[in-house]
């Protein structure tokens, strides 16, 4: 944590906190403690700091004896965070294996022009340009952090990465030698930030795996400013046949530990590598709109993968990386899908009338909104 991020940190209510640092390298507070005027306290660890309250919060026993920090409260879990930790537990799992995700040569091409699709750029230097005219960015769910390493390389200002897993720990690891870039362990329903602060908000794939995609939206809403912009991606309400197939194997495969999980998708790894290698397209003259399958030209992979079973396999990925996207469908806790009528609501109930829908895939739903300015 460097010490620049500790001016726009703020605690329960708004009030700006304290620090005290126990050791420091390269310009990062490496282990430390953030204070409340009340005298709550948030650990650093590991470069990281941790904003995570109430029942969110890791066991800290020994971190508090250590440093000789008063006992808390004891913290209930309210339904909202005994559903956020389960959801946390897959995450913090897959972003410990998958550290490079993103940073590879081999994965970038696919993700960037991925991301141009989904917020609407013709290509990469569009991208560029786009962020280079952000001065405070926030992305929730950085994963590896490599699309907020990609950000602070273009903006001018400041870019904060928040997660509620240790992805924080990871994003930090690749990050950290951006003076820009921050890492921050946090909840996106109680985002350590004043509202109407940033200037852009990504949250890409993320908001499906809250309690409610929904009420993330709004939460995160309330932290851009007027004029500033908003994308997230969701999942989309998927066809009968790949609906009923992802809940018939979530229902199993959810209630599995990580390890467990990663075998057992390899069935689904393997299926997609085996229809890819076929490269085979179908021409579909009626289509069956009763399933969401359109007419005309498809491959039969796609075909699978869009309107049967998730089946994912990108020949840019080694097999561990190919098996971990499919992990990330089947072992999270939560995994909402929407269609756009439904989020169109949700825009309308924000008095959003600037917004766009990019068509990236059929099986996600992308939208670029901007903050009306205040009157």
């Amino acid at each position: 944590m460097r010490k620049e991020l500790l001016e726009l940190l703020r605690g329960r209510c708004g009030d700006e906190l304290k620090v005290v640092i126990y050791e420091e390298s390269n310009a990062h507070i490496i282990e430390g403690s953030l204070h409340e005027p009340d005298g709550y306290w948030y650990p650093i660890q590991n470069g990281v700091p941790n904003l995570l309250r109430g029942g969110l919060r890791s066991e800290q026993e020994l971190f508090r004896e250590k440093h000789n920090l008063g006992v808390l409260p004891d913290a209930q879990f309210t339904d909202h965070e005994k559903n956020q930790s389960l959801t946390n537990n897959t995450f913090s799992d897959k972003w410990r294996r998958f550290k490079n995700y993103g940073m590879l040569n081999t994965h970038k091409e696919f993700l960037f022009d991925w991301y141009c699709k989904k917020l609407g750029m013709t290509d990469k230097n569009e991208l560029k340009e786009f962020y280079n005219k952000k001065q405070c960015v926030l992305e929730v769910g950085p994963g590896s952090g490599f699309n907020s390493r990609f950000m602070a390389e273009q903006v001018n200002g400041t870019v904060i990465a928040l997660d509620i897993s240790d992805a924080a720990y990871t994003t930090f690891e690749n990050t950290n030698s951006l003076k820009n870039c921050h890492a921050v362990q946090g909840d996106l329903m109680d985002v350590p930030f004043e509202n109407d602060f940033f200037d852009f908000i990504i949250a890409d794939g993320v908001l499906h795996h809250t309690p409610s995609t929904k009420d993330a939206v709004f939460s995160l809403y309330n932290k851009l400013k007027p004029g500033g912009q908003f994308f997230f991606y969701v999942y989309r309400e998927m066809g009968a046949m790949r609906k009923y197939c992802d809940d018939f194997v979530r229902e199993a495969y959810t209630k599995l530990p990580a390890e467990d999980c990663y075998k057992a998708c390899e069935g689904f790894t393997e299926l997609g590598r085996e229809l890819s290698k076929l490269n085979v397209n179908v021409t579909l003259e009626k289509g069956i709109p009763e399933l969401g399958i359109p007419a005309g030209e498809h491959d039969v992979q796609r075909l699978f993968y869009y309107n049967f079973i998730k089946c994912f396999w990108n020949d840019a990925f080694d097999w561990e990386t190919n098996n971990m996207v499919n992990f990330d469908w089947y072992h999270p806790h939560n995994a909402w899908q929407h269609s756009e009528e439904e989020v169109v609501e949700w825009l309308n109930e924000l008095n959003v009338t600037d917004y766009k829908f990019n068509n990236s895939n059929p099986n996600g739903i992308s939208v670029l909104l901007t903050k009306s300015k205040a009157v």
